[in-house]
């Protein structure tokens, strides 16, 4: 086996595929990368791919195939190496049990394993549709902020997934948050419905890979419980959590008492700085009132901070206390310069909406605060003492 490729073209792929491998692989093979290089009436190809059972990823290359042939080598130590090399074209030669890296002045020698110990990666499911990738890595990312990272609570560790038709709805909580995010897509039946839940890292990692592909496809199989997607010469699957997610849109509270629309950008700042304080139960208090809003923190024990910013509020007043990691979260998945805060009361969850940026002046009277729709994060608040 023998092949050249440009070393930012290989260090790339490595490093995605690798991305995908287990941390402690339970036998070797399966912390290895597959790396095949073939040539024929169709033109020349090199495919670097891993498959660990769970989840596979695969990338074709442009390379000047020398021999055909397949290798497996250790796929951490691949990345690492390709990312290190020089800015030049990268040789790869077979030998026996032995491969050889050349790039320029570097030489690097890796044993092989026997890739008849590898397992065949799994076949596309069905195509189910396609999507904009810019777009669905934008929701993805705005959902995966809430999923939980408790492997013991699998249903809270994913992402759910429903098709209804053009529709597509992602949601995630780990039970203190929720975020909910909508979009348009292109499906294959019109008539299609279905509702599955997806590993968010996976998801979360792929889809903003492949954010610069223009239009990505999903492919779904329920029944085998396996979702694809593939885009600019990639493909990834991931087996889907076999778990019951949550019935999410009860929570979602259909009215509220109080609604506060605020500068994401300023409130993102205050809230890291009272937050130096905060104590054991880490919790930002806000108070919303006529004046505007304040944020508190901390206590005697560990020091106190205030700060005071304006804010539109429209009904009554209402102190409130959030986790501040959970509440930076929510406002950062957001993508507008203003946030709309609504709540009922202080111990019930409050939501976090989308506010696009006030018109011109001289569209000044127009109604501005209204948030875009598609997406909200919903938060629990903290108890206040007392």
């Amino acid at each position: 086996m023998k092949f050249r490729v440009e070393r930012d073209v290989l260090a790339d792929a490595a490093a995605w595929v690798a991305r995908s491998l287990p941390a402690r692989p339970p036998v070797p093979v399966l912390g290895g990368v597959l790396v095949e290089a073939s040539g024929g009436a169709d033109g020349e190809r090199l495919t670097v791919s891993g498959f660990d059972y769970e989840t596979s990823a695969r990338v074709e290359l442009d390379a000047t195939i020398g021999d055909p042939g397949r290798l497996l080598v250790s796929g951490r130590l691949l990345a690492d190496i390709t990312r290190a090399l020089p800015s030049k074209p990268v040789d790869l030669v077979v030998d026996g049990a032995r491969a050889t890296i050349t790039c320029g002045n570097s030489r690097f020698s890796l044993p092989t394993m026997p890739v008849e110990d590898y397992p065949q990666l799994p076949a596309m499911p069905q195509l189910a549709g396609s999507v904009a990738a810019g777009e669905l890595a934008e929701a993805v990312a705005q959902v995966a902020v809430a999923a939980g990272r408790d492997d013991t609570l699998p249903m809270l560790t994913g992402i759910r997934l429903e098709i209804e038709g053009s529709r597509l709805t992602l949601a995630a909580t780990d039970r203190f948050r929720l975020a909910v995010r909508e979009l348009d897509w292109t499906p294959e039946d019109d008539a299609q419905s279905s509702a599955v839940l997806i590993p968010a890292r996976t998801l979360a990692e792929v889809a903003k890979t492949l954010a610069g592909a223009g239009t990505v496809e999903l492919a779904l199989s329920a029944g085998d419980g396996m979702l694809g997607i593939t885009g600019a010469g990639r493909r990834a699957t991931t087996r889907l959590l076999d778990a019951e997610f949550p019935r999410f849109r009860q929570l979602i509270p259909a009215e509220h008492t109080s609604a506060a629309v605020i500068e994401v950008a300023s409130l993102v700042e205050a809230i890291k700085r009272v937050a130096l304080v905060t104590d054991r139960v880490a919790q930002v208090r806000m108070e919303f009132g006529e004046d505007g809003l304040r944020l508190a923190a901390g206590g005697d024990d560990v020091g106190s901070a205030e700060e005071e910013l304006p804010c539109e509020l429209d009904g009554a007043p209402l102190t409130i206390a959030f986790n501040p990691g959970y509440l930076l979260d929510s406002l950062g998945a957001l993508h507008t310069p203003r946030a709309q805060l609504t709540f009922t009361t202080p111990n019930r969850p409050a939501l976090v909406r989308p506010v696009p940026a006030p018109p011109a002046e001289d569209n000044a009277g127009q109604e501005t605060a209204e948030p875009l729709p598609g997406y909200l994060h919903l938060l629990m608040p903290v108890r206040l003492p007392g």
